[in-house]
């Protein structure tokens, strides 16, 4: 109750700018707020630590086990799972969106990127380099998880690292579940507004949470296999750096509904939850020595 309080609480908060002032989703205050946002789920566990910690206990060695903030029990699977999503996370964006066109729901430039040059050329006044705009692209999303690094883990210490552990006691598909909800919900203040999804307006804040519950179940399998937040941190940042590459193939003269292109879209969704699916399927921590336990947690009040 008190995490969801704080996290729900803390989030409405800092986007009172952007309801006030009338600019929701086009005020320049959209990047400051979304990234201030993302903190307070870490803030809110930690008020829940110290409200529900035993008494006379300050350590924190107990919180830092219980958000996975070590590296697991085998550390090179940690790395070895996070290397994977910081590469498989933008060929994902990539072939979500090659997928959509096929459909017919998107037109692809793979030649000048002029989609994404029309918006520079709006932006700046001057004409972009093709090569140049394909190489900052590709620089940027391989930078993206260490950029993202902070804000991404503002949000996946209280996901991740305490949310989905402590609803493992329910089974690990109700554990995703229920925190994809949440994790979907927490983002009205923005997705009410229309966020990620401009041309839903308010329909945005149901079409996201499917979304989270999918997305959200890669991230979780992450934590779960490694029993560490530290490879959902960089899926985190390296996902939110990523979704610019769907602009990137795009042809101009055509208006983006990320509700039908790109990671996002029902087409992302579903592979996302079908992969998801597969690599629980096909893992199973705890079968080996060499295997970490699925995580558990002391209980405490969740929502």
């Amino acid at each position: 109750m008190i995490f969801g309080l704080v996290s729900f609480g803390g989030a409405w908060l800092v986007c009172v700018p952007l309801w006030q002032n009338g600019g929701g989703i086009t005020s320049p205050l959209l990047g400051a707020t979304a990234s201030a946002m993302m903190f307070t789920p870490t803030v809110a566990v930690l008020i829940t630590w110290l409200v529900t910690r035993p008494r006379g206990s300050r350590s924190l060695r107990e919180l830092a086990w219980t958000t996975g903030l070590g590296f697991g029990p085998n550390r090179r699977r940690t790395l070895a799972v996070s290397a994977a999503v910081w590469v498989g996370i933008p060929l994902f964006v990539v072939i979500t969106t090659l997928i959509c066109a096929l459909f017919g729901l998107y037109r692809l430039d793979l030649e000048t990127f002029s989609l994404l040059g029309d918006e520079y050329r709006l932006k700046t006044g001057r004409t972009p380099n093709p090569q140049a705009m394909l190489i900052t692209s590709i620089g940027a999303v391989a930078l993206t998880p260490l950029l993202n690094a902070l804000p991404s883990f503002g949000e996946e210490l209280g996901w991740r690292g305490w949310l989905f552990p402590n609803l493992l006691r329910y089974g690990p598909w109700a554990a995703i579940l229920i925190t994809g909800v949440v994790w979907g919900v927490w983002h009205a203040p923005l997705t009410l507004l229309g966020y990620n999804y401009a041309l839903l307006g308010p329909w945005s804040a149901l079409m996201f949470i499917p979304f989270c519950i999918a997305f959200g179940a890669i991230l979780a399998w992450t934590r779960w296999f490694t029993g560490s937040v530290w490879p959902a941190v960089v899926g985190h940042g390296v996902f939110n750096g990523s979704t610019g590459l769907v602009l990137l193939l795009g042809a101009s003269g055509q208006q983006v509904n990320f509700a039908l292109v790109g990671p996002i879209s029902v087409i992302g969704i579903v592979l996302f939850a079908i992969i998801a699916a597969l690599l629980f399927a096909v893992t199973r921590p705890g079968a080996g020595d060499d295997q970490p336990e699925p995580v558990e947690v002391p209980n405490h009040n969740v929502p």
